[in-house]
C-alpha cells in the first residue's frame, strides 16, 4: 500500500469536492444512508465477525459494546447521515464583511481544510460520520481504524465509495489504510505534502504518539477525565438521577462520568443514596472518606492513578470534598479536559465553577453525557476536541472548514 499515491488522490478529489453543489454533496449522502439500510445483512455479518474475533481476543464487555453494530445502531447510523443532509453547507458563507476606506469590500469566506487524516480505534459508527461530515464540507480523508473492526469498516467503506460514485464524485474522497501495520501511521503523519490536519480518535496514547510525530497539524480531543461535582446546595435526588445517567448509560463512551465529587456537607446523605442506586450496577472506588460514607455495597480503596484514570467501563471515583474550592483544584490536577458538571441551586457557585474549570464542555445540573455532535445539534461529529485551537469540544461542520480572505475592489491598487 502506497500512502503517497492515496495522498495524492485524495487531494485530487478535495480539489473536485471543493467546487461541489451542496446539492450534489447532500445526493451521495442520501445514497450513502440508502445503501447502508440496502447492505445491511452484509455490514452486520461482517461486525459479528469482528466481535467473535475480540472475543477470542479477550477484549473487555465495554470495548465490545463500543465494537458492535446491530439493526438499531446501523439504522441510527443511516438517520445520523440523512440528519446531515439537512444541516447548513458551511462552505461558501461569509464569517464577517466589511467596507475599506478604500472602497475594498472585505469578507472571510468559509472553506474545506482540504485533506483530513483520521486515526481512531473501535466504534465502525466513526467511519460514517467521519465520512458525512467530510463530504458536507468539501473535505477528502483518509481514514484508519482498528484491527478491531477490520471487517466492519471495510464494508462500510465499500458502501461509501459505491455511493460517490453514483453521485458522480470521486471515489478517492474517502479512502481507507486497509493494512494494520503500524508503519503506515506513522507515514501518514508524515504525509504533510498531501494531507492538512490528522485527527486522532482513542486513548491517551494514541494521541500522544500522534502529537510527537506528525509534521501536520492534530486536533487532540476524546480524552479527559470527567467529573461531577455535587454542591451542598443541590437537589439531591435529582442529582443522583444525573449521576446515574452520567456513568451508566453508556460507560464506553468517552463522554461518561469517571468522577464524582461530593460536597462534604451532604455526603453522610447522599453517598447512601448513591450506594444503593448504583448497587450491583456499578463498581465504587473510593478515598477513606467516601468509602466510611458508602455502607452496604462492596467499595475498593481508590489507589495512586485512579482519580487520572478514564474508566470507559462501569467503575466510578469518588471522593469527599471540603467545598467547590478543592473540588475545582482536585479537577485541575486530575486532566479535566473533556466533559464536567456541577449540581448546585447556588447560581453564585454556578458561575464560579463555569469561570474556573478549564473544559470544552461544562455543564450546571446536566449530564456529561450530552458532550456530542448531535446533542448539540452539530449532526454527527468527527471528533472532541479538547485542545484550544480551531476547534473545541464536538467538531461539526464548520469545525472541519478554514477561510479565505476574499477582497472586492474597482481596479484598486494600493497607493
Amino acid at each position: 500500500m502506497d500512502l503517497t499515491i492515496m495522498g495524492a488522490a485524495a487531494k485530487e478529489a478535495a480539489f473536485h469536492l471543493a467546487t461541489a453543489s451542496t446539492a450534489q454533496k447532500n445526493q451521495a449522502l442520501a445514497i450513502i444512508a440508502d445503501e447502508l439500510e440496502a447492505n445491511a445483512d452484509t455490514i452486520l455479518a461482517a461486525n459479528a465477525k469482528d466481535i467473535q474475533l475480540g472475543r477470542e481476543a479477550g477484549l473487555t464487555e465495554a470495548l465490545l459494546d463500543r465494537l458492535l453494530l446491530n439493526p438499531a445502531r446501523l439504522a441510527g447510523i443511516a438517520s445520523d447521515v440523512r440528519n446531515v443532509i439537512s444541516l447548513n453547507d458551511p462552505v461558501g458563507s461569509e464569517i464577517d464583511s466589511k467596507v475599506l476606506e478604500n472602497g475594498m469590500s472585505l469578507a472571510r469566506r468559509r472553506v474545506p481544510l482540504g485533506v483530513v487524516g483520521v486515526i481512531y480505534e473501535a466504534r465502525p459508527n466513526v467511519t460514517i460520520d467521519i465520512a458525512a461530515l467530510c463530504l458536507k464540507t468539501g473535505n477528502a480523508s483518509i481514514l484508519r481504524g482498528g484491527k478491531e473492526t477490520f471487517h466492519s469498516n471495510m464494508e462500510l467503506v465499500k458502501v461509501i465509495q459505491a455511493a460517490l460514485e453514483k453521485a458522480h464524485l470521486p471515489a478517492a474522497s474517502v479512502q481507507y489504510i486497509e493494512k494494520p501495520d503500524r508503519e503506515l501511521v506513522s507515514q501518514l503523519l508524515k504525509l504533510d505534502q498531501y494531507v492538512d490536519m490528522i485527527i486522532p480518535r482513542g486513548g491517551a496514547g494514541l494521541h500522544r504518539m500522534c502529537k510527537e510525530n506528525s509534521t501536520i497539524p492534530v486536533i487532540i480531543g476524546g480524552f479527559g477525565i470527567s467529573h461531577i461535582f455535587v454542591d451542598q446546595s443541590a437537589d439531591l435526588e435529582k442529582s443522583l438521577a444525573v449521576v446515574e445517567n452520567a456513568k451508566a448509560q453508556r460507560p464506553s463512551a468517552c463522554n461518561a462520568l469517571d468522577t464524582l465529587l461530593v460536597h462534604q456537607a451532604v455526603a453522610d446523605a447522599f453517598l447512601p443514596m448513591l450506594a444503593a442506586r448504583l448497587k450491583d450496577k456499578v463498581e465504587l472506588v473510593a478515598e477513606p472518606k467516601a468509602k466510611a460514607k458508602l455502607a452496604g455495597v462492596d467499595v475498593r480503596d481508590a489507589t495512586e492513578g485512579d482519580f487520572d484514570t478514564e474508566w470507559l467501563s462501569y467503575t466510578l471515583g469518588v471522593k469527599v470534598v471540603t467545598d467547590i474550592a478543592e473540588a475545582i483544584d482536585h479537577m485541575r490536577v486530575h486532566n479535566a479536559s473533556h466533559s464536567d458538571a456541577i449540581m448546585t441551586n447556588s447560581l453564585e457557585n454556578a458561575e464560579r465553577f463555569i469561570n474556573s474549570v478549564d473544559s470544552a464542555a461544562v455543564y450546571v445540573n446536566a449530564s456529561t453525557r450530552f458532550t456530542d455532535g448531535a446533542q448539540f445539534g452539530l449532526g454527527a461529529e468527527v471528533a472532541v476536541s479538547t485542545q484550544k485551537l480551531h476547534a473545541r469540544g464536538p467538531m461539526g461542520l464548520e469545525e472541519l472548514t478554514s477561510y479565505k480572505w476574499v477582497g472586492k475592489a474597482n481596479y484598486l491598487a494600493r497607493s
